[in-house]
């Protein structure tokens, strides 16, 4: 999957606070993603990130 630092990101799954969309901040063996809905940053591994993306909304 060719995702960049700053491309908008649909998961599959929702966060807690009920947001989809997410934007990364960081790539390497973890993703750091924030939520758009409510602003919390979180560090997820690569593998999990790669199988939950729906869909790249917008690319940078």
């Amino acid at each position: 999957m060719n995702v960049n630092i700053g491309d908008r990101v649909e998961m599959k799954k929702q966060h807690p606070c009920g947001g989809k969309i997410f934007t990364i901040l960081r790539i390497g063996m973890d993703f750091k993603i924030r939520c758009e809905k409510c602003g919390r940053e979180v560090m997820v591994p690569r593998n999990k990130i790669e199988k939950n993306i729906r869909r790249i909304i917008e690319q940078n």
